[in-house]
């Protein structure tokens, strides 16, 4: 069995780690839809969202390997870390649910994830510059998509907004993680790296806001819950994430496709 890896725990390495780990958390979960969603359209429309995801992931954690000084390259630092080494939000680790669930989840990150690359597009590390020029357009692609089907379900049968009101339930009080800012955010924000996370929530619940006006949703009010994903503390769910996407790896050390 591979052993696992620990990684250098400096400030520009975990911002990259929260960026990289967060978009491959998350196409781990869309890529559960495989074969399962509601019409074969949307089947294919949410694995290449994943996919898209899992480039994202790959570009960002290549270039946090960089940075590390170990030589971890993506796959060593997807597959060989501790769950307490994963730096992704806790929101996207929590279990696939159903469509409305999905629906809700890909609508708050890929408005995050837009937001975050456009700002990005101005880091003073050109690659990661580069990846966000790249990955702002297929994040603008994740938002409408994930939008519309939020407007089709909310403004859809009473069955369709029960769900996604659901959903919401479900979900919402997590995205509190996304904005809380801490030395790792005021770190990046001083080098001109990235922006502190909590910059983003002004424009991100704006566009939420006029989302939720177009399908009809009530915004639920906030609560004072805090997730913390970002810091390595992750939920009951993670461990099971890990387990199937290391599974090959860990089994078979240094095997390659």
């Amino acid at each position: 069995m591979q052993a696992s890896i620990r990684v250098n725990p400096s400030p520009e390495v975990q911002y990259l780690l929260r960026i990289g780990d967060t978009a491959l958390i998350l196409g781990q979960r869309i890529a559960e839809w495989t074969g399962h969603a509601p019409v074969l359209e949307e089947d294919i429309a949410l694995a290449n969202i994943g996919l898209d995801l899992i480039g994202q992931a790959r570009a960002v954690l290549t270039r946090a390997g960089e940075l590390e000084g170990h030589g971890y390259d993506e796959d060593q630092l997807a597959f060989l870390r501790e769950e307490r080494d994963f730096r992704n939000v806790t929101l996207v680790e929590l279990p696939r649910g159903d469509f409305a669930v999905t629906v809700l989840r890909n609508t708050m990150m890929a408005t995050f994830f837009k937001l975050l690359w456009q700002r990005l597009g101005e880091s003073s590390d050109a690659q990661l510059a580069a990846i966000a020029g790249k990955a702002v357009k297929e994040a603008r692609y994740h938002q409408s998509h994930s939008a519309d089907w939020m407007v089709r379900l909310g403004r859809g049968t009473d069955e369709s907004k029960r769900r996604m009101e659901k959903a919401l339930g479900e979900l919402w009080h997590y995205h509190a993680e996304l904005f809380a800012g801490d030395a790792i955010d005021a770190y990046a924000n001083g080098a001109g790296l990235g922006p502190d996370w909590a910059a983003l929530e002004e424009p991100w619940r704006a566009e939420m806001t006029s989302i939720f006006d177009e399908a009809g949703l009530a915004m639920p009010a906030a609560t004072p819950f805090l997730s913390t994903g970002k810091n390595g503390v992750h939920s009951e769910h993670m461990g099971y994430i890990l387990a199937e996407m290391q599974h090959l790896q860990r089994a078979y050390p240094g095997g390659v496709w």
